[in-house]
């Protein structure tokens, strides 16, 4: 051993190979964060000094070879100057390419998994090989940056520009074949192998047999393509890019415009470029609110796991009420390995649900996701049922009967008196209160909420409600079950609407008042979306549906009246009385037409606005600002609320709860965080410009402290 550290260690073995082995102490992958990269440089430098040693192979001792960067490091880093963070990444690449330049042959064993500064580890080496099971890939984009350990200069010159363009601002995680196609890896071997192709390559490289020098030259020059090569490359690529991106996500067109910048330069200068572009976005707004983003959805996970000792195990479900919701909520027991029962009293709703179910599974089978014979095991998984007959062997019972407190209390009664003492039964309803539900139930402690969202096999987030009786371990066996589907669950305590509709209705309140002021709703729509969120308000009601947005105001202006209860008739009460419900009649706020590919497409229908024209109570002129000020304060301030009141535990509960269950601009990384961006003195100024429209636009009194000692809710 020539160098022992608590990351890294450098072993001699035979024939003058030396095995630099990332194993990070006291963690279960291995990550660059500052210790790392030092232990990194002194073993670059033991081996430099060793004329003993005639090739290097680089290696994990953990099942993953290196993650990235350890992002917990980023919230500090972050905060330095550009001048600050340009300097610090232009020294860590001189440990790169202090690596790089050794002079004799590397070779990279890449497990598991390389991602990001893990990856650029392997393009510092002369040659790669990886195991067949493992992924690899630059995801730094997805954080509002782009590689800054070497990735732009080293990638675009080993596979071209196309290439590395699809990669870094692509930011998949790439397979075994699709990095061997684009030549970033050199072989591809079984997984029990690799060591052995790995010393085989150096050996290979050391003997002669294989050029080290001539391999690693092109990663050191400029890109080799001429002036008309470089602009037809780069520029192409950066039109469809920023299409796909769109203009709130800017880090994959910078990573395209660093690469052209640095095309015509060798390492040393494009490092330079690299450094100072990745410095410029690591500054945005949009790069603390994704990082930030990545943060609370580990620390999600985190708690989550936290349940795993106290639930019990869930080895049969079932589901109350077929049709589409209960489908859903069957093809993603099953499809995760669960077996479940789906209960119905109409014929008709249970092949509902078994269409619904069946038609997802075929989609997986279409798009190759799927083997045919995975797509009959899940669907044999899947027992249809209209008696309770096999109820007694189920571990949990997930209701989905209509949004009804009178049917809700009779079914669970019922289903009560079928089902084992032990079992828990969750009702997913998005509005009424578990305690008032519990009501019901010999055994309250056995209850839980379980919000799943509509398309379940799409939407990530549930809501996993605690009752005032319910129990630790029917919470916890709800969340392992709810994660066992595949999906993130947040606990949140009872209220009415919990936290997702909670906060959801005082943005409709907010689209309300606009409509009642004399904007055109599809205005409001295209700022909103221009916002960042995946679709207006009014287009939003009309997938959601008027009768369920008419039933759930109900019951928010029932259980927050100071500040939700509106007496004035709203567009919504508009829509509801003339039956335009939505996609689901064909009319709502906008007309739909069936188009090619047999999706609803919303179209202008001039009746709507006529419709609009009696609840118009004054015609004023907003600003763009103006609309996204009415719209967001009324919902943050409903966040900021739910955060008080208890009913999430952490602001990054309330943040994520709203990001996977309403689609709440990613990139703005939430209500509270937003907040946060804006400044919560700067919030509260804005949410006072309203305060005429009453109760819903008014800061709580904890959080005109925070605004007036200049608190956040991060860091």
């Amino acid at each position: 051993m020539i160098y022992e550290g608590k990351a890294i260690t450098v072993q001699i073995l035979d024939d003058g190979i030396a095995e630099l082995k990332f194993d990070l102490q006291g963690e279960s992958v291995n990550k660059f964060n500052q210790a790392t990269l030092a232990e990194l440089k002194a073993a670059v430098e033991k081996i430099q000094s060793d004329s003993n040693i005639k090739g290097v192979i680089v290696t994990s001792g953990k099942d993953v070879f290196i993650v990235g960067a350890d992002i917990t490091e980023f919230v500090h880093a972050f905060k330095l100057s550009e001048e600050e963070l340009v300097a610090a990444n232009i020294e860590t690449n001189r440990i790169f390419n202090a690596f790089e330049d050794l002079n004799v042959p590397t070779v990279a064993a890449i497990n598991g998994l390389a991602l990001g500064g893990g990856l650029e580890m392997c393009l510092a080496c002369d040659f790669r090989v990886m195991a067949e099971s493992t992924k690899i890939g630059l995801p730094e984009t997805k954080l509002g940056i782009y590689p800054g350990f070497g990735g732009t200069v080293r990638l675009p010159r080993l596979i071209g520009v196309d290439n590395a363009v699809e990669w870094i601002a692509g930011g998949a995680e790439q397979r075994a074949g699709a990095a061997l196609k684009a030549g970033v890896v050199d072989a591809v071997v079984a997984d029990d192998k690799l060591r052995d192709a790995a010393l085989d390559l150096v050996r290979r490289a050391i003997a002669g047999e294989l050029d080290f020098r001539a391999k690693r030259q092109p990663k050191l020059e400029k890109i080799k393509l001429n002036t008309i090569e470089q602009m037809m490359a780069f520029e192409t690529t950066k039109g469809f890019v920023a299409g796909q991106a769109g203009p709130n996500y800017p880090a994959p067109l910078e990573a395209i415009k660093t690469m052209q910048k640095a095309a015509n330069h060798g390492r040393e200068k494009a490092l330079e470029i690299e450094a100072a572009g990745f410095a410029k976005m690591a500054k945005t707004t949009v790069a603390a609110s994704l990082v930030g983003l990545f943060l609370n959805d580990q620390a999600l996970k985190s708690k989550a796991k936290k349940y795993d000792k106290l639930a019990g195990e869930v080895k049969l479900a079932a589901v109350l009420g077929a049709g589409i919701m209960g489908g859903g909520i069957a093809y993603q027991s099953a499809y995760k390995g669960t077996p479940i029962l789906m209960k119905d009293i109409r014929e008709e709703g249970i092949q509902l649900g078994l269409d619904e179910a069946s038609k997802l599974l075929g989609k997986r089978v279409e798009k190759g996701r799927m083997k045919p014979a995975e797509m009959a095991r899940a669907l044999n998984a899947i027992r249809p049922t209209m008696s309770y007959g096999d109820f007694g062997n189920v571990d949990i019972v997930v209701e989905a009967v209509v949004e009804n407190p009178k049917v809700k209390h009779a079914v669970l009664a019922e289903v009560e008196q079928h089902v084992k003492e032990d079992a828990i039964i969750a009702s997913n309803t998005s509005t009424i209160s578990i305690t008032y539900l519990a009501q019901a139930l010999k055994r309250p402690e056995n209850f839980v909420g379980m919000h799943f969202f509509n398309p379940v096999h799409m939407m990530p987030l549930v809501e996993v409600i605690r009752g005032e009786k319910s129990s630790e371990k029917a919470i916890a066996t709800t969340v392992a079950y709810a994660k066992k589907m595949g999906k993130t669950p947040i606990v949140v305590n009872d209220c009415p609407g919990f936290l997702v509709n909670r906060v959801l209705f005082p943005y409709f309140g907010g689209f309300a008042r606009l409509i009642g002021m004399g904007a055109d709703f599809q205005r409001v729509d295209k700022v909103m979306e221009k916002f960042g969120w995946p679709m207006g308000p009014a287009y939003l009601m009309d997938v959601v549906g008027m009768d369920t947005g008419h039933h759930g105001r109900d019951v928010m202006a029932e259980g927050y009246p100071d500040r939700m209860a509106d007496k004035t008739k709203t567009a919504v009460d508009v829509m509801y009385e003339a039956n335009r419900l939505g996609q689901k009649t064909g009319k709502g706020f906008y007309a739909y037409e069936v188009d090619k590919k047999g999706k609803p497409k919303k179209v202008v229908d001039p009746e709507a606005y006529e419709l609009l024209k009696p609840i118009v109570q004054e015609q004023r002129e907003l600003t763009d600002e103006e609309i996204v000020e009415i719209m967001m304060v009324p919902l943050c301030l409903e966040t900021v609320r739910c955060l008080e009141d208890g009913i999430v535990e952490t602001a990054a509960d309330a943040d994520m709860g709203l990001i996977y269950g309403i689609g709440f601009p990613p990139f703005r990384g939430g209500a509270l965080r937003y907040i946060d961006t804006i400044g919560v003195a700067e919030f509260v100024a804005i949410a006072d410009k309203y305060a005429e429209f009453g109760p819903m636009y008014h800061p709580t009194e904890k959080l005109r402290e925070m605004a007036a000692n200049g608190q956040k809710f991060f860091g």
